[in-house]
Parts: C-alpha cells; sequence; structure tokens
C-alpha cells in the first residue's frame, strides 16, 4: 500500500565545518561558490542530501566532491531549520565539524565550488548564507570538547612535540598556559608514548617526540578515567 503526505517537505542539507592547525592559526576550510546564490562568496563546504544516503555519508561525500579530502574524524554538530536561511526554498541543514592534519590533505576545488582554501578562524572572508553562524557555533563546542575528550590530537601530526600540544590548546582555547603545569599534566594522565625521536630541520633545540595511545586511553575511560584540561 503506498502512502502519500499532506505537507509539503523542506529541502535537506548537510555544511561541513572542517578545521586545521598550523603554526599560528586554528585554520578553517572554506569553498569559493561557482553557483548561485552568493555566486562567488566564500561558503562552508556542503550540497544537498541524497535520497539513497546516510547524513554522515552525504556529509563525507561533500567534503570529497568539493575539497578532495576525505578519511577525516567527522562529528555532528547541530541542525539549523530558519525559515529564510536560504533564498532558493525552505531548506533544512544538519551541521557537522572535521578535524584534521593540515600535512595529510591537499585541498583541491571541484563541482560547485570555485575555489578552495583555508582561512584563519579569527580572518574569514564575509561567508553566503548563515554559515559565520554555523562557524560559531562549531568553534564554540571545539573550544568546549577539546577540554573534556582527547579530539585535539585528530588536528596534531601522529608524532608530536610536548610544545605542539600546548600550542594546540592555547590557540583553541585563545588563551596562554603556563608551561610547566600544562606540561605536567598531559604528561600525568600517562597517555602519551615517549618515542626514541627529536625533531629534525628545525632552527631551535630539537624536542623530544610523543604519541598519543589511542588504544591505552579507551582502557583508561572504561575504569573511570576522565579526561580533563
Amino acid at each position: 500500500m503506498s502512502y502519500s503526505y499532506e505537507y509539503p517537505r523542506a529541502a535537506l542539507t548537510v555544511d561541513c565545518v572542517v578545521f586545521g592547525l598550523d603554526d599560528d592559526d586554528l585554520k578553517v576550510l572554506l569553498i569559493q561558490r561557482d553557483l548561485p546564490p552568493f555566486e562567488g562568496r566564500w561558503a562552508l563546504p556542503g550540497g544537498f542530501v541524497r535520497l539513497d544516503e546516510s547524513l554522515e555519508e552525504s556529509a563525507r561525500r561533500e567534503l570529497r566532491e568539493e575539497t578532495g579530502i576525505e578519511n577525516v574524524y567527522l562529528e555532528q554538530l547541530y541542525t539549523i531549520g530558519e525559515i529564510d536561511r536560504d533564498p532558493r526554498e525552505r531548506v533544512v541543514t544538519v551541521t557537522y565539524y572535521a578535524l584534521v592534519k593540515l600535512t595529510d590533505h591537499q585541498v583541491q576545488a571541484a563541482t560547485d565550488a570555485r575555489n578552495a582554501a583555508w582561512f584563519a578562524v579569527d580572518d574569514v572572508p564575509a561567508l553566503a548564507f548563515d554559515h559565520a553562524k554555523i562557524l560559531e557555533m562549531a568553534h564554540e563546542r571545539l573550544r568546549g570538547k577539546v577540554r573534556y575528550q582527547p579530539i585535539g590530537f585528530e588536528l596534531l601530526p601522529a608524532k608530536f612535540t610536548l610544545r605542539q600540544i600546548q600550542h594546540l590548546y592555547e590557540v583553541v582555547l585563545d588563551r596562554p598556559l603556563d608551561k610547566r603545569n600544562f606540561r605536567k599534566k598531559i604528561l600525568s594522565m600517562d597517555i602519551l608514548v615517549e618515542l626514541d625521536e627529536v625533531e629534525t630541520d628545525v632552527a631551535h633545540r630539537a624536542a623530544r617526540l610523543y604519541k598519543f595511545d589511542r588504544r591505552k586511553y579507551q582502557r583508561l575511560t572504561k575504569q573511570g578515567f576522565n579526561f580533563e584540561i
């Protein structure tokens, strides 16, 4: 037996806030729209959900198609459905944020994106639609979550220094951290593996390298361990 719906249905999209980290800033990946509305304006990667895919599948497809980025940490953020948020029609969007290691990805615009580029979070151009609001929401979520879950390691290379970890938290939290206290705390968690390796090709004194022990963190979590910065 077939059914029909009495009410019209809104279009459904996904929008992705992709964060990366370099030596100076927290970055966000933007695409330059090649189609109206807002042709030529910068925006978050995203697009319409297909009927034969899940929301997350749609988000990952749009990232891959518009920016060339794939295989990244991705988490659903919020659903936004203001009536006038899209001039074309009633559109509800499900937003996501992703965390990537900048050195692991070469961005490349495709499909309906004219260009794709990284911008400092604090220095983005005027964005299309309500994407400035979505970016702000994602930034706030990241600030909160890095303090109680080790998702920040998704922004770091596989091997990193203690200086790089501190830089990550100072940039994301937007405040300085005491070097001695921070290192004492992060090492006391016992979730880092000290490697028999040091930095190479650096102008300053080479620092010891570490890596995040994800399996040990998961074991400790089952035993009641709380990650907190």
